[in-house]
């Protein structure tokens, strides 16, 4: 009796297994099916842009496209992406006509139910007493890039109350909302940057296409090793793998190097996900606004949020912060509007105790140094930038890293075991997480600061006026993209044949779409 359970268990475990691959079989197929879809869709905007002169032609080719491309992710989706643009065109239409705080609030509240339905409900439904509406509430997919467009559509309501000159077509105003590059993460864009774009008639220049490969190459790289950091050199022991263990807990060193992993991996990913579509979109003609700018090496947390997600930081700073802010005077009430702002900026994430934890934590990291620079000044204090620069670098750094345990723990109980680790002097003797996740954060962070910092360095003395540069070498510098790219797409195909060795699934949607 015991060998035929044994028996009968070995052929479930077998016919689970053999169904899972099939399944992870058609996931890499849709995949792929999905890749090829938007190439051709890319390409078929090249072509649109470089035969078609006629504006109205061209904003309906690439309207149509996008709506295609769109479409795939969801039938259902791109209906509500529709009714989202017509409503907020027509809202803001009706603001034009008499410019009023009602009006606006009108607008904002439609965009806000809409959002809330889909992206934060679900998360409600436990407190519905009727369990059949608990559980369809629960099952609300959400929509692909819904937090990205609709703080679009907000934009464009809040510049007209602002009485910008804006005064698109209802084809432009759909172009802007559904626009393929950024309709699914950002980044952010205005009505006011993109309206002149999508009127231009010339088609893309050579230097749109040299940048624009560039910027696509050195994206797909930042992709590829993001799922490396996640998934380990070896499968199973990745950034994703330490912050899914069960049992035997957390020394000191390990949370610090989880919480260090994952905030490269989520920059990686996002940042890489952001250069590949900036690229794209140069390529074709387009300039959309840059969402990172080195931001590991900024020596203030203020300079770390003018630098991460820069489209949502500005649209939170111009929106949010800079209103509420300038409606009183002092110090106190500046600095509850900064708090008030990332936890709303948390939120926008997800609607989670947690998110509102790193909000919070952001907030005040952005306050306690505000209160500093107000103490150092008014002490008469004076410290050298050679000795303030590193330690407000290693202060920003570890405290932007402290905070990414809110926003990727898997509940309140292990971020709040994986705070106790750090402060407690005693467990840092240990080490429970594998050497090679040790090994592949170092090199991960060393070369970011490698590559960030040469960098950084080449850009200030790369300049007319530097005698040292005016030879072969400024012109290596200049057309960098002729060598740097081949670079680039070696390093990503290797880094791709790395995670299909290790059978990574790769048919995970881009970390920031969970957002």
């Amino acid at each position: 009796m015991h060998h035929l359970q044994c028996a009968c268990l070995a052929a479930e475990t077998r016919r689970k297994s053999f169904f899972a691959s099939v399944r992870l079989s058609e996931e890499r197929l849709l995949a792929m099916e999905k890749l090829w879809i938007y190439v051709l869709g890319f390409a078929l905007s090249w072509v649109t842009l470089v035969l078609v002169r006629r504006t109205q032609l061209r904003q309906l080719i690439l309207l149509g496209l996008s709506y295609l491309l769109y479409a795939t992710w969801g039938k259902w989706f791109l209906a509500l992406l529709v009714l989202s643009t017509v409503s907020n065109y027509a809202l803001g239409r009706y603001l034009q006509h008499r410019v009023s705080v009602g009006r606006l609030w009108l607008g904002i509240a439609f965009n806000l139910v809409l959002l809330g339905t889909f992206k934060y409900l679900p998360g409600f439904a436990t407190a519905v007493p009727f369990h059949s509406l608990r559980s369809g509430l629960q099952h609300i997919a959400l929509p692909l890039g819904i937090s990205f467009w609709t703080f679009e559509a907000l934009s464009w309501l809040l510049e007209l109350y602002r009485e910008e000159n804006l005064d698109p077509s209802l084809l432009e105003f759909c172009l802007f909302m559904a626009f393929w590059p950024t309709v699914i993460s950002g980044p952010i864009c205005r009505l006011s940057s993109m309206l002149p774009q999508f009127r231009r008639r010339q088609a893309p220049s050579w230097e749109d296409l040299c940048i624009g490969m560039r910027r696509m190459g050195l994206g797909l790289l930042m992709l590829a090793l993001a799922r490396v950091e996640a998934a380990g050199l070896v499968p199973g022991q990745g950034v994703n793998a330490g912050f899914a263990r069960t049992s035997g807990g957390y020394s000191g060193i390990d949370v610090w190097f989880l919480a260090v992993g994952y905030g490269f991996q989520l920059f990686l990913d996002f940042a890489g996900y952001s250069s590949l579509v900036i690229g794209a979109a140069r390529f074709c003609g387009f300039e959309l606004p840059e969402n990172f700018q080195r931001p590991y090496l900024s020596s203030t947390p203020s300079v770390f949020w003018t630098r991460w997600h820069m489209s949502l930081s500005f649209w939170i700073r111009d929106f949010l912060f800079m209103p509420l802010a300038t409606r009183r005077r002092g110090f106190w009430w500046r600095s509850l509007s900064l708090l008030i702002s990332m936890i709303l900026f948390g939120l926008w994430h997800k609607g989670t105790l947690l998110f509102f934890l790193w909000g919070a934590f952001q907030g005040l990291l952005l306050v306690l140094h505000r209160l500093w620079q107000r103490l150092f000044a008014g002490a008469g204090l004076k410290v050298p930038e050679l000795v303030m620069a590193p330690m407000g670098w290693l202060a920003t750094f570890s405290g932007i890293s402290l905070g990414w345990i809110f926003f990727r723990a898997q509940n309140l109980h292990q971020a709040f075991a994986m705070l106790r680790a750090i402060a407690h002097p005693g467990g840092y003797a240990h080490r429970h997480l594998p050497s090679n996740f040790y090994l592949l954060t170092t090199c991960i962070a060393v070369g970011y600061f490698a590559v960030a910092g040469v960098t950084g360095l080449l850009d200030r003395v790369a300049t007319p006026a530097n005698a040292f540069f005016q030879s072969s070498l400024v012109v290596l510098w200049q057309e960098r993209w002729v060598w740097v790219t081949p670079l680039v797409a070696v390093l990503a195909m290797y880094a791709y044949l790395v995670i299909q060795i290790q059978q990574t699934n790769l048919n995970s949607p881009f970390l920031y779409q969970l957002f």
